[in-house]
């Protein structure tokens, strides 16, 4: 909730102008919309804001029909912004995804036909059923927010994310995404089974409002704002020890073959700020860590002698690894 915390002991001006508190009063009605589209999920919508918030990209894995695409297009409407999805198939190319250069005959040259990816939010639905070549396609543009195609760097838009699905591995015609890929995406989400009284619910009511009815909430400038905001959280240094404490426990666990990543130490981290600012406060607390420890960690890790991903192997190691470091004590 974005109600406007203080504390003494914190830096504090992040949140005091008038513009900022009505950005944050913005900010809560689209998440109280989205809670009211996928009901029963309020702490994942949380996250994938928090994840926005960010600048971070975010992967729904999930059975099929949880509502992982439905969140996904309620979250791009309730967005001022553009928006584009793309079906990932095994049959998909790369130029399918950047784009490609067409010759023109009149003109007798060629001209670049922007992808999909040129876009504000782009939806990639069930990434894991396009090969390894597609998949990687989108490498340059998750970390670099920019893409390359014969030798020419183009820059994508401002803001940039990418939300995508994906269905269990155990499903038929799946692909495993790479760790290189993985690691890129700032959080890994997961849907669930609604509890049986919402589910109920749901059947007899269905509920009026769908994804292309969501009025927008934030247009381009306003997000990028919350943005600029997110990034002057203030993080005590003692939150910063400690983060960088699990990171050189991971890489030593020996129940683990690949740690946590320098770019997963920094997501964290980046991931805390938006959840703070998310919740109204101008500085980051241990728990906005212990949150979002799950969705942000767990999918960077590879266990040892195990070649599947094995998701709930690496949540308990890493909720074991956790309880290991004592999180610091920061004052109220």
């Amino acid at each position: 909730m974005c109600s406007a915390e203080t504390s003494l002991s914190q830096p504090a001006g992040v949140l005091h102008s008038a513009e900022a508190r009505q950005l944050c009063a913005q900010l809560q009605k689209l998440q109280q919309v989205l809670n009211q589209i996928i009901l029963g999920k309020q702490a994942t919508i949380e996250k994938l804001l928090s994840a926005l918030l960010a600048q971070g990209h975010v992967l729904l894995e999930d059975i099929p029909g949880i509502g992982k695409t439905t969140l996904a297009k309620a979250f791009s409407e309730a967005l001022d912004c553009t928006f584009r999805r793309i079906q990932f198939t095994p049959d998909l190319l790369p130029s399918d995804v950047l784009g490609t250069a067409i010759y023109h005959p009149a003109e007798q040259r060629f001209h670049f036909q922007e992808g999909p990816v040129f876009t504000h939010i782009l939806m990639a639905d069930e990434i894991n059923r396009a090969s390894p070549r597609a998949q990687s396609s989108l490498l340059e543009a998750m970390a670099e927010q920019q893409v390359t195609v014969d030798g020419r760097h183009m820059p994508l838009p401002s803001p940039f994310m990418v939300i995508a699905t994906q269905n269990p591995l155990e499903y038929h015609g799946t692909y495993p995404l790479p760790e290189a890929q993985l690691d890129r995406f700032m959080m890994q989400l997961e849907l669930g089974y609604p509890e049986p009284e919402l589910e109920l619910s749901l059947l007899l009511n269905p509920p009026l409002q769908h994804a292309s009815e969501t009025s927008p909430f934030l247009n381009q400038r306003e997000l990028l704002q919350l943005q600029a905001l997110t990034r002057r959280i203030f993080v005590a240094e003692d939150l910063g020890v400690y983060i960088l404490k699990v990171l050189n426990h991971s890489r030593q666990h020996p129940e683990l073959s690949l740690g946590i990543s320098p770019r997963g130490g920094m997501a964290w981290l980046q991931a805390a700020r938006g959840l703070a600012l998310l919740r109204g406060r101008h500085f980051v607390k241990p728990v906005d860590l212990a949150d979002l420890a799950i969705p942000v960690l767990a999918h960077r890790l590879l266990l040892r002698g195990h070649a599947e991903r094995a998701t709930q192997q690496k949540q308990q190691v890493l909720l074991a690894l956790l309880e290991e470091i004592a999180p610091p004590r920061l004052m109220p």
